[in-house]
């Protein structure tokens, strides 16, 4: 009888230190990194999903892969500059992104600040990159998802310049369309970039992050 009490306490113990564990885990992320597009093998190679990009670079240099799926995204857990963060892809389609991020700053009690947004950027010249926090979201639907499910706009933004479509295009269809083999290997350079400025944000700082990123490069 003896026996099959400590079993059972050591059954109830270790019950109990993996609570502790899960929750010791969730209280240390200390950054969440979102990139925007829209779920789908359709949309895999569009412009408009330069953020799902950007994450897939991290979590393969990471030695991850987002795959779990929760709060409308799906998820992968990395160190970033040493820092507990998760990468998110949203899959609630582009213009509804803020329903994903909200619940995941919430569940994991992150403050906006520790926000970052990579996304697409029409107003932005192709290939270029800017990092900037706040401000107004310049028509672009995602951000004001997150904007509004968040009440705020003091989350990082790493924008992706893609640039204006031709005279001739559509901007909805020059963002979702898949693209030429030519226009991916000419967006690569920037999504290396921008995937080395979210590791400099989470390293060394918004303001010096932004000194080195916002250059042209």
């Amino acid at each position: 009888m003896a026996a099959i009490k400590r079993l059972f306490g050591n059954f109830r113990l270790s019950r109990h230190s993996g609570k502790k564990s899960e929750s010791e885990s969730r209280q240390s992320i200390q950054w969440v990194v979102a990139g925007l597009g829209n779920p789908g093998e359709e949309y895999s190679r569009a412009r408009h999903n330069a953020g799902f990009m950007t994450i897939d670079r991290i979590a393969k240099a990471k030695n991850a892969a987002p795959g779990r799926r929760r709060f409308k995204g799906v998820t992968a857990e990395v160190m970033l500059a040493g820092k507990p963060a998760i990468l998110v892809k949203p899959q609630t389609f582009y213009n509804l992104s803020g329903e994903c991020i909200s619940a995941l700053l919430g569940y994991f009690k992150i403050t906006p600040e520790h926000l970052i947004v990579v996304h697409d950027e029409l107003d932005l010249e192709a290939g270029r990159l800017r990092i900037k926090q706040g401000g107004g979201d310049a028509g672009n639907r995602g951000v004001h998802s997150i904007a509004e499910s968040l009440g705020t706009t003091d989350f990082i933004r790493v924008r992706i310049g893609i640039g204006r479509p031709p005279e001739n295009e559509e901007n909805k269809d020059y963002l979702l369309r898949p693209m030429t083999a030519a226009e991916r290997q000419a967006l690569t350079p920037i999504l290396e970039r921008a995937s080395s400025a979210v590791e400099a944000i989470a390293e060394h700082g918004l303001e010096a992050a932004m000194n080195r990123y916002n250059q042209r490069g």
